[in-house]
C-alpha cells in the first residue's frame, strides 16, 4: 500500500485537478480523486491506487462520506488535503445577480473551508499539509472578474490565517497563487449574455471572448504546472508558490520587502498561538 495519501478536490477531466491527481498516482501515493459527477473524472479510472469519490464541496452529507471513506482506507490518516475545487465567473458588477454570487462563494470559499474542517483531524495526525488552489485574480481588480477575484482572494486570506493557526501542531499551509493555466475553466462560458438593459451590452462580444480564454494570454500547459506544483507540495513547507505563465511577474509587485519570517513573528505576537508548540 502507498506510504502516503492525498485527496484532491475538483478532479474532473481536462482540469488542474485531474492532472495532480495524475502526477501523484504516477508517484506512488494513495489518491483520492473527487468531483461532483465521478463519471467525469474517466481519466483517472482504473488507475491503481486512485479512488474515485463523489463530493460537491457545498454539500456536508458528501463531505462526511468522504471523511469516512478516507479514514477507512488510511486507518484515519491523510498526508495532503489539495483544496482544487473552484467555480470560474466573469459579470460586470452593476449586473450581478447576488444569488448567484452567493453560490460562488460557496464553492469557491465556504466550501473549501467545510472540507477542510472536516478533514483536519486527519491532516494534524498525520502532521500533514493542507493545499489551496488559489488565483492570479486575488491580487488585481480586473474588470468583469470582481466577484470572483474576491472569493478567491478570501479563501487564500483564510488559508493563510490557518497557517499560523495550525504551525504548532506540526501541519503546514501551501497556497498554490495561479495564473494561465490551460484547464477547461474556459469552457464553461460559450453562452455567456450580459442583461438587456447592461451598460456594457454594447462590447458583450469582446467580454464573452475574455471569459472564453480568448484574450491573446499564453497558457502553461497542465502536466508541466501539475509537474512543479506536486514538486512543491511534497516539500512540507508553508507559505505561497507562484506557478504558471506570467505569475512570477506578478509574485515580485506583491512579495512584501519584509522578511515573511519578521511579518509572521508580529502576526502571532500576543494571540496565544506561539504557546501552543
Amino acid at each position: 500500500m502507498p506510504s502516503e495519501s492525498v485527496l484532491i478536490t475538483g478532479c474532473s477531466d481536462g482540469g488542474i485537478g485531474s492532472a495532480l491527481a495524475f502526477t501523484f498516482q504516477q508517484r506512488g501515493f494513495q489518491v483520492f480523486a473527487t468531483a461532483r459527477n465521478t463519471a467525469k473524472m474517466s481519466e483517472l479510472k482504473n488507475l491503481a491506487n486512485v479512488t474515485l469519490l463523489t463530493l460537491d464541496v457545498t454539500n456536508s452529507e458528501e463531505i462526511g462520506e468522504a471523511v469516512d471513506a478516507v479514514a477507512r482506507a488510511t486507518g484515519g490518516t491523510l498526508d495532503y488535503l489539495i483544496n482544487n475545487a473552484g467555480q470560474n465567473h466573469f459579470r460586470p458588477i452593476l449586473d450581478e445577480n447576488i444569488e448567484e454570487t452567493k453560490d460562488l462563494f460557496s464553492t469557491n470559499v465556504w466550501g473549501p473551508l467545510a472540507i477542510t474542517q472536516a478533514l483536519s483531524p486527519l491532516v494534524i495526525k498525520a502532521k500533514g499539509s493542507f493545499v489551496f488552489v488559489t488565483s492570479i485574480a486575488g491580487y488585481g481588480n480586473t474588470p468583469w472578474m470582481g466577484t470572483y477575484s474576491a472569493s478567491k482572494r478570501s479563501i487564500e486570506i483564510i488559508a493563510d490565517t490557518l497557517r499560523h493557526e495550525v504551525q504548532p501542531f506540526g501541519v503546514s499551509v501551501k497556497m498554490i497563487v495561479t495564473r494561465a493555466v490551460i484547464s477547461k475553466g474556459q469552457t464553461y462560458f460559450g453562452d455567456f449574455a450580459l442583461p438587456e438593459n447592461s451598460l456594457y451590452k454594447r462590447i458583450e462580444n469582446t467580454i464573452a471572448a475574455r471569459a472564453r480564454g480568448e484574450d491573446g494570454i499564453t497558457r502553461m500547459p497542465t502536466a508541466e504546472y501539475a509537474t512543479a506544483v506536486v514538486d512543491e507540495i511534497v516539500k512540507g513547507t508553508s507559505g505561497k508558490f507562484w506557478y504558471g505563465d506570467y505569475a512570477k511577474e506578478v509574485e515580485h509587485v506583491w512579495t512584501p520587502k519584509v522578511p515573511q519570517e519578521m511579518l509572521d513573528a508580529g502576526a502571532v505576537q500576543g494571540t496565544g498561538v506561539d504557546s501552543l508548540g
